[in-house]
């Protein structure tokens, strides 16, 4: 018998590693919120899992409540992945970004970096020719709606609308090479839920809420945005490079100023 018993134990140990499926380190928990918002967000359309589609990747304990990243990645780019709506249940206004994306964005890969009020699932739900699918993570951050606003309100106000256009490789400039660039907009991005640090009085919602990202005449993405979004917007994102010179990048917000911009490339002059 204890022949049979460490058999059974030498066995056990010569499985391979990979016998053990990894447990997410954060997924979605099960609320009682999403149901709620459910309607409001898709209606009645049937959502699938997502899982397979695409992943979603976020810090299960954010470091910064008001600055979270949210990264989108494409794991099956048989489907091309038309639109998606970000969604953190537990902020005041859950639905953060709605994003639309042109052709040159497949397979999607995007960061986006929002605020998160409270412990919450953050979902995010694509659309492709098939219907919708959902996938999200659960964020351990609190505040970040109501985090003291950037430090000199003068100078946010003064550098409103600037724009940064960053490249992560020195990829050759030629059709169709696949390419990894940020765009960062300074914009305080007032949620309306921040105070004055002198005053102690509300500071009244101010965002941007529409974008559009274009590389020539072809649309990369646009978005809807809300309170949601971080101070300072960054969206980092891959795209195939069709060889224009600039990315050319149109953005307003709720007091009704247009910012528009055309950045140059790497490696154009």
């Amino acid at each position: 018998m204890k022949f049979a018993c460490a058999a059974m134990l030498a066995a056990s140990l010569s499985l391979p590693a990979f016998a053990e499926t990894p447990t997410p380190r954060n997924p979605l928990n099960d609320g009682e919120t999403w149901a709620d918002l459910r309607g409001d967000i898709v209606g009645d359309e049937t959502i699938a899992d997502g899982t397979a589609l695409f992943e979603v990747d976020a810090p299960y304990r954010a470091h910064d409540a008001a600055t979270v990243p949210i990264h989108i990645r494409q794991l099956d780019d048989s489907a091309a992945i038309e639109s998606a709506v970000i969604v953190i249940d537990e902020n005041p206004a859950p639905l953060a970004a709605e994003l639309s994306f042109g052709p040159s964005m497949a397979p999607l890969d995007m960061e986006v970096r929002v605020r998160v009020n409270m412990y919450s699932n953050v979902r995010v739900i694509a659309r492709t020719d098939a219907g919708l699918a959902m996938n999200g993570r659960f964020v351990k951050a609190s505040g970040g709606c109501s985090a003291p606003a950037t430090k000199d309100p003068e100078l946010a106000l003064a550098s409103m609308g600037q724009m940064r256009l960053k490249y992560f490789e020195d990829a050759p400039l030629m059709s169709p090479v696949r390419r990894e660039a940020q765009i960062m907009i300074r914009h305080p991005n007032y949620s309306g839920l921040q105070r004055d640090q002198v005053t102690q009085l509300f500071i009244a919602a101010h965002f941007i809420d529409t974008l559009e990202v274009f590389q020539g005449d072809d649309m990369l993405f646009t978005m809807e945005g809300g309170i949601s979004i971080s101070e300072n917007p960054v969206f980092r994102f891959s795209y195939a490079d069709n060889g224009t010179p600039a990315l050319r990048i149109r953005a307003t917000d709720t007091e009704g100023n247009v910012f528009e911009q055309t950045l140059i490339k790497s490696g154009h002059t």
